[in-house]
C-alpha cells in the first residue's frame, strides 16, 4: 500500500528545482510592474487553479466528480450575498472564509451520500447535486437573479478601500498568493497518512479497511478539503468579474475543471496551474483571433496536447527530465 510517487514533478524535488520554481514566483510577482494588462487574465487563472487542485486530490483517489461545481457556485454567491448584506461588498478577507465555511457546509452534507459510492456513481451522483443546485439558483430569481446572476461588488481589503486599478492589483497578489499556497498546503496533506491513505484507496481499499481506516472518513475528508478548495476558487472569480451566476454551477463548469486536471496531469499538484494556464491562454487568444471557430482550435490544441503526452503537461515534462538524467547518467559511465 506503500505509495512511492511524489506529488511533485522530478524537476521541482532538486536543489535546481526549487531555485527555478523561486524564480517563477519572482517573476509572477512583478507582472503588475512589467505587464499590467495580463493581471485579470492571470488572476483568473489562479482562481481557477485551486478550484482544479480539489479535483486533482479527488483524483488521487481514482476519483472523478462532475458536480463540483455546485461548490464554485456556492463560493461565489456566499460573497454575493455576503456583500450585499454587509453594504458596499463587504471585506475581501470576511468573504472569503465565509466562502470557505459555506463549501465545506454543503460538502458535508453532500458528502456523507456521496463518499458511500465510487467511480461512475460518484461522478454522476455529484452531478445531480450541482444540477439541483443549478435548477434553484435558476428558479429563485428574486433571490439569486436568476439566469443573470448577482452583481458582487468591489470590498474592501481588510479594511482598506483602494480604487479600480488598485485593488485589481491587491486582486492579483492575493489570487496568486493562495494558488501557491494551496498547492503547498495540497501537496503536504498527500505525502501525509491521511493523504496516502486517500490514495490507497484507489488501489486497495479493502486493504485500507483491514489495518483498521475508514475508507468513509479517508474520502469525506479529503472530499470536504476539495469543496473547500472549490469555494475558494469561485469566490476568487466571482470577486475577479464581478458577479456570480448559476453558470458556476452548470455542469459544463464541473467538466471544465475534470478536463483542466487532466491536461495539466493528476499526478502533480503544480498540473493544476500548468493546466489552467494552457487552456485559458488557448481560449482566450483563440476567441481574440478566429471568434467564430474558437472551439475548433482550442479542441485541436488540446487534443494534441492530451494526444502527446497522456499524462500531462506536468508528465511529460517530468518524463524529459527523467530521459536528461538518464542520458547524464551513461554519460558519465
Amino acid at each position: 500500500m506503500a505509495i512511492t510517487t511524489s506529488s511533485l514533478p522530478a524537476a521541482a524535488r532538486t536543489p535546481w528545482g526549487w531555485i527555478l520554481l523561486a524564480l517563477l514566483l519572482v517573476a509572477l510577482a512583478a507582472v503588475p510592474f512589467l505587464s499590467a494588462s495580463s493581471q485579470t487574465f492571470l488572476s483568473i487563472v489562479y482562481a481557477k487553479s485551486v478550484a482544479v487542485l480539489g479535483l486533482i486530490l479527488l483524483l488521487q483517489a481514482g476519483q472523478v466528480s462532475f458536480g463540483h461545481g455546485m461548490f464554485f457556485a456556492t463560493g461565489a454567491f456566499t460573497v454575493a450575498f455576503l456583500g450585499r448584506w454587509m453594504g458596499g461588498g463587504g471585506d475581501l478577507g470576511v468573504v472569503l472564509l465565509a466562502s470557505i465555511a459555506t463549501s465545506v457546509l454543503l460538502a458535508l452534507v453532500v458528502g456523507v451520500f456521496v463518499v458511500r459510492y465510487r467511480y461512475i456513481f460518484f461522478g454522476m451522483l455529484n452531478l445531480a447535486f450541482s444540477m439541483v443546485l443549478y435548477a434553484i439558483l435558476e428558479k429563485f430569481f428574486h433571490l439569486t437573479g436568476g439566469s443573470d446572476g448577482l452583481r458582487i461588488r468591489r470590498p474592501t481589503a481588510f479594511g482598506i478601500g483602494f480604487t479600480r486599478s488598485e485593488f485589481d492589483t491587491v486582486l492579483y497578489y492575493l489570487t496568486l498568493a493562495l494558488a501557491f499556497l494551496c498547492a503547498l498546503l495540497i501537496w503536504r496533506y498527500l505525502k501525509s497518512p491521511l493523504g496516502q491513505a486517500l490514495k490507497a484507496i484507489k488501489s486497495n481499499e479493502t486493504r485500507l479497511e483491514y489495518i483498521g481506516l475508514s475508507a468513509r472518513f479517508v474520502m469525506l475528508t479529503g472530499y470536504v478539503i476539495s469543496a473547500a478548495l472549490c469555494g475558494i476558487g469561485g469566490a476568487l472569480l466571482g470577486i475577479i468579474q464581478g458577479i456570480a451566476t448559476p453558470e458556476y454551477s452548470y455542469w459544463t463548469r464541473s467538466a471544465e475543471f475534470v478536463f483542466i486536471a487532466i491536461l495539466g496531469g493528476v499526478g502533480h499538484v503544480a498540473g493544476a496551474l500548468t493546466g489552467t494556464f494552457v487552456y485559458e491562454a488557448v481560449r482566450t487568444y483563440a476567441a481574440a483571433f478566429v471568434a467564430d471557430s474558437w472551439q475548433l482550435i482550442l479542441g485541436a490544441v488540446l487534443l494534441a496536447i492530451i494526444l502527446k503526452a497522456p499524462n500531462g503537461i506536468t508528465g511529460l515534462v517530468e518524463g524529459m527530465v527523467a530521459r536528461r538524467r538518464a542520458g547524464q547518467g551513461e554519460d558519465a559511465r
